[in-house]
């Protein structure tokens, strides 16, 4: 691409809003004053010369990008996370800009070197093509100069605008996924995003050797690679994909393939009331006809947080629970719902369309009684279990239809006191 053509892109606001290249120019100008060249790359230059809104802000300098973080914070303000081991820092950017994403990443160009198949690197400074050089994709391994009179100037020392112009995805070098088996995940990813292919030998070398390191890693790394695979809008595509290269069982033996009935589930009811989450969703369908022991033991190793595990524990338990609840009164199903997820919940009603679920999310659950424990007390009554027993019962009394309006439930309650 010819430098004019980048630089319409560059000021194009469609793909990079006024307000962000306003900040990508006051970065070069600070890196430019400490005689740093800098550089944008990666995902950013990918989708900038796919035509895409471009959000991923990786700025590398040849030079030391704390030192620049620092220089940002102390001219524009926010705050700067510095990461000394990686040369790297997170600048937080000032509140007022409100700008989407609120973070940016600085990073000192650097080589990297792997002391074992799996591990995380160590890392050297050095040039912008050996930082391009250690990367994943060729896809992901241009850079744009930033600063000065070399603004525009594209860097494609791997040939990457030719596999984005043929859609293709290529690693860099034989050892890629031994080094980083994370990458496998990321290739799934990048080759459903984009309705891409995995270029030929790409595809080869996701094999045994290769998935022979996915044990190696730790349960938060895969489960970050697979959140990110859950976050995408075709998520169930790529878990599928997954499945074929056979990842699964090297993560856990008792990770089963994503039930392809349940591919078309990962979207919520924007109507309902409840808490959504993408992530969680594909977890609780993935996992939810394994027994108790098997989503213990898997959310062991993937690391799974508290609230997570409970959810898929919850949607697995209410599945199964299914048929000792079809039929039931309005009261017998708010009582035994009301202390589960909603979103729990509402993925059991997906691959059951049993409707007392939605029934439960949409209506029952906000059914209470116009009596209140003060009117309990009001009426001589001591505080204790019996406020909750009778409490519960004017409440399934509304929910079954035996109470409709206030007078009624009146007389029930003069009746049970």
């Amino acid at each position: 691409m010819q430098k004019d053509d980048l630089l319409r892109l560059l000021r194009d606001p469609n793909l990079l809003p006024s307000e962000k290249q306003t900040l990508l120019s006051n970065i070069a100008a600070q890196a430019a004053a400490l005689d740093m060249p800098c550089y944008i790359v990666g995902g950013f230059v990918r989708d900038l010369l796919l035509g895409k809104l471009v959000n991923d802000f990786d700025i590398v300098v040849e030079g030391d990008a704390i030192k620049l973080g620092k220089t940002l914070v102390k001219k524009f303000g926010g705050k700067l996370t510095p990461h000394d081991k990686f040369h790297t820092a997170i600048w937080r950017l000032p509140e007022t800009w409100n700008l989407i994403p609120d973070t940016l990443d600085l990073i000192t160009a650097r080589k990297e070197t792997y002391l074992m198949p799996g591990a995380l690197p160590t890392v050297t400074p050095a040039t912008i093509e050996d930082d391009l050089r250690r990367r994943d994709f060729t896809i992901n391994s241009m850079a744009i100069r930033m600063e000065g009179d070399h603004f525009g100037e594209l860097l494609d020392p791997l040939n990457g605008q030719a596999d984005l112009e043929e859609g293709l995805i290529r690693i860099l070098h034989p050892r890629s996924f031994i080094e980083d088996p994370t990458r496998i995940f990321r290739a799934i990813r990048y080759e459903a995003r984009y309705s891409f292919n995995l270029e030929s030998s790409t595809f080869n070398l996701i094999n045994p050797e290769s998935l022979d390191i996915i044990p190696r890693l730790s349960g938060e790394r895969i489960r970050h690679e697979l959140d990110l695979i859950f976050e995408e809008g075709n998520s169930s595509q790529m878990i599928l994909r997954a499945g074929e290269f056979g990842l699964f069982k090297m993560i856990h033996p008792s990770l089963p393939l994503f039930n392809a009935d349940y591919s078309d589930f990962l979207d919520v009811d924007p109507t309902l009331d409840i808490p959504t989450s993408r992530t969680e969703m594909g977890y609780m369908l993935w996992l939810m006809d394994l027994m108790e022991d098997g989503i213990m033991s898997i959310a062991e190793r993937l690391d799974f947080t508290s609230d997570l595990a409970y959810s898929v524990w919850a949607v697995s338990q209410l599945k199964k629970s299914l048929p000792f609840l079809t039929g039931s009164k309005p009261s017998v199903w708010t009582f035994a719902l009301e202390k589960l997820p909603p979103l729990s919940i509402y993925v059991v009603y997906l691959v059951s369309r049993e409707n007392a679920l939605l029934d439960f999310l949409s209506i029952w659950r906000h059914v209470k009684p116009h009596t209140t424990g003060n009117d309990l007390k009001a009426r001589g009554l001591e505080p204790g279990p019996r406020f909750g027993e009778i409490l519960t019962q004017l409440r399934a009394a509304w929910l079954d239809g035996d109470v409709t309006n206030k007078q009624q439930e009146e007389d029930l309650l003069n009746q049970i006191t």
